[in-house]
C-alpha cells in the first residue's frame, strides 16, 4: 500500500507544473478533459455503480474513469484516499464525482487538493459533518430528508388519500432527524385533513428480526384498509418494511405514495415479481415501464408512486453533466444553481427542487417531483 501511494504522488508531483492553476469554467476547457467517478461497488450499491458504467459508456473510457471505494470503507480509507489519487494523478482529469461521498472523502478530497487545487469536486449523498464536507465540495448534493415530511404528506393527498399510516418503532423515532420529518408529515397532513396515524411495527433489529418485522406489515396493512377504507396510504420508516408495504397495499386496494428511500428499484421490482434482465440492468427506462405494466395489470393505477430516478444515480448523472458544463465554460462560476437545476429536471423528466443547506451556497438538498404509475406513462 506505501509503495503504491509513493507512486501516486511521484506522478503527481511531476504532473503539478504542467497543471498549474487554473480558474473558473472556460479557463479549464481543453480538449483533453477527463472526468472521474468514485462509486461503490456493486456489493454496496448496484445502482451508483450501474450509473457509472453508463457514464463511461455515454462519454467513452477515454473521457470517464471509473473506480470504486471498498466495501469495508470505515476500515479501509487508506484505499478510499488512494484511488481517488490515481484518478487525480492523471492531468487531464479536470473533475471527481464521488457518490456516496462515504467517510473518509473529507480526507482524499484533501490529500488532492494539495497537489491539484484545481480539482472540482462534486460530492453526493455525503457521511462526514454536513458543515465540513460543504468547505470540501464544489457541490455537495443530499436528500431533503426534512422536506419529504410535508412533501410525502402532500403527495398522499394529491393520490386521493383520507388516511396517512405511519409505520416505524421507538429506535428510529429515537433518530432526530426522522422524528423531526414525521412531525413535519403529522403537522401538513392535520393541514389537509388527512387523518395521520402512528402505528409502531417490530424493530428489525429486535427478537423478531427482518422477518417479524415483515410479518407485522403483511398482517396490518389489511386490517388498517380494512378499518380506514381503500383511501387509505401507508408509509414506513424503514427499509425491510417496502417489500410488503408495497404488496399488501397494492393487494388491498390502499395507496402506496412513497418509499422511504425513493427509487424505482427499492421493493418495488421484488413486491411485483419482476426479473430484471442481464441486459436491462442499471436501465431506469426499462424499470418505470416494466414496474407500471405489472402496476396496471394488478388494478392498482394511480396508487402506487416513487421518484422517477434513484437518487444517488440522479447525483452520479447530475454530477457528470454539471462537470463537462463546468469545464466548457457553460456555467455561471463553479457554483450555478439554475444550471444545476436545469440539469436535474431534465434527468428526472419533471420539477425538482434545490434548497440550500444553512450557511451554504454549494450544499444542496434535493427534493423529486413522484412519478405516479398508471397515471405518468
Amino acid at each position: 500500500m506505501f509503495k503504491k501511494m509513493l507512486l501516486v504522488l511521484l506522478v503527481l508531483a511531476t504532473t503539478l507544473g504542467v497543471v498549474g492553476c487554473q480558474g473558473d469554467g472556460g479557463d479549464t476547457a481543453t480538449g483533453e478533459w477527463k472526468i472521474g467517478i468514485m462509486s461503490s461497488t456493486v456489493t454496496q450499491n448496484e445502482e451508483e455503480f450501474r450509473m457509472a458504467e453508463e457514464m463511461v459508456r455515454r462519454y467513452g473510457s477515454d473521457r470517464i474513469l471509473h473506480t470504486t471505494y471498498p466495501d469495508r470503507f470505515m476500515q479501509e480509507q487508506e484505499t478510499t484516499i488512494t484511488n481517488m489519487l490515481e484518478m487525480a494523478s492523471d492531468p487531464d482529469v479536470k473533475a471527481i464525482v464521488m457518490v456516496q461521498a462515504v467517510p473518509g472523502a473529507v480526507a482524499a478530497v484533501d490529500r488532492v487538493r494539495e497537489i491539484r487545487p484545481d480539482m472540482f469536486f462534486v460530492l453526493g449523498a455525503p457521511q462526514e459533518d454536513p458543515d465540513i464536507i460543504a468547505q470540501k465540495g464544489d457541490l455537495v448534493l443530499n436528500t431533503d430528508d426534512l422536506g419529504r415530511g410535508a412533501q410525502i404528506a402532500d403527495h398522499a393527498y394529491a393520490m386521493g388519500a383520507e388516511v396517512l399510516v405511519h409505520y416505524s418503532f421507538p429506535r428510529h423515532m429515537s433518530i432526530e432527524l426522522l422524528a423531526q420529518r414525521r412531525a413535519l408529515m403529522k403537522d401538513r397532513a392535520e393541514e389537509l385533513g388527512l387523518r395521520f396515524v402512528d402505528e409502531d411495527a417490530p424493530d428489525p433489529t429486535g427478537d423478531a428480526g427482518v422477518p417479524g418485522t415483515q410479518q407485522f406489515i403483511m398482517e396490518d396493512v389489511p386490517r388498517k384498509i380494512a378499518e380506514y377504507g381503500p383511501q387509505t396510504a401507508v408509509f414506513g420508516t424503514n427499509c425491510a418494511m417496502m417489500e410488503p408495504l408495497i404488496r399488501q397495499s397494492i393487494e388491498y386496494g390502499g395507496i402506496f405514495p412513497v418509499q422511504c428511500c425513493p427509487s424505482p428499484y427499492h421493493a418495488l421490482p421484488a413486491a411485483l415479481g419482476i426479473e430484471v434482465p442481464e441486459e436491462h440492468r442499471g436501465d431506469v427506462e426499462w424499470m418505470l415501464q416494466a414496474i407500471d405494466d405489472h402496476v396496471c395489470d394488478a388494478g392498482a393505477e394511480g396508487r402506487v408512486a416513487t421518484w422517477p430516478v434513484p437518487v444517488n444515480m440522479m447525483f452520479i448523472e447530475a454530477g457528470v453533466e454539471y462537470a463537462i458544463a463546468w469545464i466548457n465554460g457553460e456555467t455561471d462560476g463553479r457554483v450555478d444553481k439554475a444550471r444545476l437545476q436545469a440539469i436535474m429536471e431534465n434527468i428526472a423528466g419533471g420539477a425538482v427542487t434545490l434548497t440550500e443547506y444553512t450557511g451554504t451556497d454549494n450544499y444542496f438538498l434535493y427534493l423529486s417531483d413522484h412519478i405516479i404509475f398508471g397515471l405518468d406513462f
